[in-house]
């Protein structure tokens, strides 16, 4: 009877930490309220970074079959492949080397500035072709997203917009122990990096410049509290019941051997 009263009073404090109330958990757009046909959407233009991957097609008016075509020679990429690796690498100095235009400067333009300057070396001085049309879209957008999420890792965008729900989405969703009204952004730009938070509960999220996401953004969820003290409480249990193990084959032992 001693040892089963021993056992009781181990147990009590397991079961205490078990009864605690749960917390409401704030969910997606909680407080927004129904706004049909208000707000104009403003997706905000990419800005080329360093380590860019990017596709360049040019076309003209020239009647020459063959004049576009070696301004269309795909470059080496970054690691020396030719297919996958296919495309205009953003170097360390944020630079391109064309094929045939050599060195652009591309870091912290857009992709039609970046067009428009290909457009004037094609022109000026000497026409090289004819009213030519340059095309430029993102062979790596990637973002990643950690922490608290279905999914954790790099996700790779098929296009070239991604909002943060969506993100959130394609990973997997947030978890019940992971922070929806807090959500942290790491972004670099122009040679810096910045951190921004956003609430995804909140009716101001479309206002965030965090709501669109841009290439090689890295989006972390925390764990809440209660993850916290769950985790603390599975350790505490985890304890304990190693001392019932200890306890229970101590006295095994001595009604073996203690007679």
């Amino acid at each position: 009877m001693k040892f089963i009263r021993i056992l009781l009073l181990l147990a009590l404090p397991v079961y205490l930490f078990s009864c605690k109330p749960q917390q409401k958990l704030p969910y997606y757009l909680e407080n927004v309220t129904d706004s049909a046909g208000k707000g104009d959407v403003k997706i905000p233009e990419l800005r080329i970074q360093k380590n860019d991957q990017l596709a360049i097609q040019i076309f003209s008016l020239s009647t020459e079959p063959k004049a576009d075509e070696i301004y269309n020679q795909p470059s080496v990429g970054a690691a020396g492949q030719g297919s996958e690796g296919a495309g205009y690498f953003v170097d360390l100095n944020g630079n391109i080397k064309h094929h045939r235009l050599g060195v652009i400067h591309a870091e912290g333009l857009t992709k039609q500035e970046l067009a428009a300057e290909i457009k004037k070396r094609l022109t000026v001085p000497v026409e090289l072709l004819k009213d030519p049309t340059v095309i430029i879209r993102f062979l790596n957008f990637t973002i990643t997203v950690l922490g608290q999420v279905g999914r954790e890792g790099p996700i790779k965008v098929p296009g070239e917009r991604v909002t943060i729900l969506e993100a959130v989405g394609l990973a997997g969703g947030v978890t019940d122990y992971g922070k929806k009204n807090n959500l942290r952004i790491v972004r670099e730009q122009d040679g810096k990096r910045e951190i921004g938070f956003i609430d995804l509960s909140s009716k101001e999220i479309f206002e965030s410049p965090y709501y669109h996401l841009v290439q090689n953004d890295v989006l972390i969820v925390e764990p809440t509290k209660q993850k916290l003290k769950d985790a603390d409480q599975a350790r505490i249990a985890s304890k304990i019941s190693f001392a019932f193990t200890l306890v229970t084959v101590a006295a095994t032992l001595a009604n073996i051997f203690i007679r």
